[in-house]
């Protein structure tokens, strides 16, 4: 299948064609059609798989169908990355349609994103703080919104974001298009679709639970002391040219990035600290390939999009076999393949076990001359027994319901 088979805007065609891009992705076959024909949509598939232009495309034809007016379609995401870098397919598409966008997010003067308000942009791409903080002086107002789109759907409807998507909510028309892309997406959160979904199509691309099959995922024991010897091995030894290295906090981050500097990596980092501009700097010194390491907290997992990344470290385990996927994610894009290395300690056995639930399979430890004994609480084959055992259960309780 082709682009060119959607009723999609010629113009955007064209800019896929520059671009390079031919045939759509699994996400985009199955729910360009459903956004065209002005249908809510939950569209859920692995971290890489082009969720962006399977909303963008629909999104923007059905915009250029009518009168282009401002403020008609609100893209909301957790980082400021992620922001960018959707305003940046946004932009390109928008442009050759003459469609104005604007991005809205924290750390940025707020008298520019002002005036580009003012001058009146029918694409708003924002993270939901600093949308707030516009909404509440008066700078941007809804009333005309056709479409509402929630990327990394998930991070959006969880607890840290939930009260400022249901103060933006209460704003917006309850007549409109609303659309949610993700990743993950836990079933605690589902209910919610309901209060902000009217009757919504799910599509479901692989299984969104279980990284990319060209991830090669190996794990290392390792005792708290001697990480940063594990890491200057596995560098060493995998002679590794692009690698996005994640720690669980800023302190921590810092920390790796000088150590990799002082010796002689070309590292650089970025976390929540670090101001809007020397992120962006960092972030483009890693795309363009003058640093080629990246150290990172969870911040990148969520909105890093970089075609080359070839190894991705995890110096700390995650918390959550979400941001687990996340992570790892970042590598293995563009149907390339990729590595991901996680580092754990003794006292990281509980989100070890709740990674390798979620994968359904124990993560293969590599052997190196400092690893450690680490408690494997999740076992392959108690798993497939008790599946066996289950589905024994099952058939006993629906044996009388056939017989009736």
């Amino acid at each position: 299948m082709e682009f060119n088979e959607f009723d999609l805007d010629p113009r955007s065609l064209r800019v896929l064609e520059e671009q390079g891009i031919k045939e759509p992705t699994p996400i985009q076959e199955q729910t360009i059609r459903l956004v065209l024909e002005g249908k809510d949509v939950v569209g859920l598939a692995q971290t890489g798989t082009g969720k962006t232009l399977a909303y963008t495309l629909p999104t923007l034809t059905r915009l250029a169908q009518g009168k282009v007016e401002k403020n008609r379609v609100l893209i909301l995401s957790p980082t400021r990355e992620l922001t960018n870098q959707v305003q940046q397919v946004v932009r390109d598409i928008g442009k050759a349609m003459r469609i104005r966008s604007v991005c809205i997010y924290g750390g940025a003067p707020m008298g520019k994103q002002t005036d580009e308000l003012k001058k009146g942009c029918a694409v708003i791409v924002a993270t939901p703080g600093r949308l707030l903080d516009h909404m509440s002086r008066g700078h941007i107002n809804f009333s005309k919104l056709d479409t509402l789109i929630l990327d990394e759907a998930d991070r959006m409807l969880d607890m840290g974001f939930l009260p400022d998507i249901q103060r933006i909510l209460s704003k917006l028309p309850k007549e409109r298009q609303t659309l949610m892309f993700s990743a993950t997406f836990p079933d605690d959160l589902k209910k919610l679709t309901r209060t902000m979904m009217n009757e919504p199509e799910w599509i479901q691309v692989g299984q969104v639970h279980k990284p990319v099959d060209k991830v090669d995922q190996t794990l290392y024991t390792v005792k708290p002391e001697d990480k940063y010897r594990l890491l200057e091995k596995v560098l060493e030894e995998n002679q590794i040219h692009s690698a996005l290295i994640f720690a669980r906090t800023r302190n921590r981050t810092d920390q790796v990035h000088r150590f990799l500097k002082r010796k002689g990596y070309k590292a650089t980092g970025i976390h929540g600290d670090h101001s809007q501009g020397l992120r962006e700097r960092s972030l483009k010194g890693f795309k363009d390939g003058k640093h080629t390491i990246l150290v990172a907290t969870d911040v990148a997992a969520r909105g890093l999009d970089v075609d080359h990344i070839s190894h991705v470290i995890n110096f700390d385990v995650p918390q959550t076999s979400d941001d687990y996927l996340h992570r790892i994610g970042r590598t293995a894009r563009a149907n390339a393949e990729g590595n991901a290395m996680t580092f754990v300690t003794p006292a990281e056995y509980e989100p070890l076990a709740s990674i390798e639930r979620a994968l359904g399979r124990n993560l293969p430890r590599q052997e190196w001359d400092g690893a450690t004994s680490v408690l494997s609480l999740f076992k392959e084959g108690n798993r497939k027994q008790g599946a066996k055992r289950s589905a024994r259960r099952g058939s006993r309780r629906r044996a009388p319901l056939h017989r009736r």
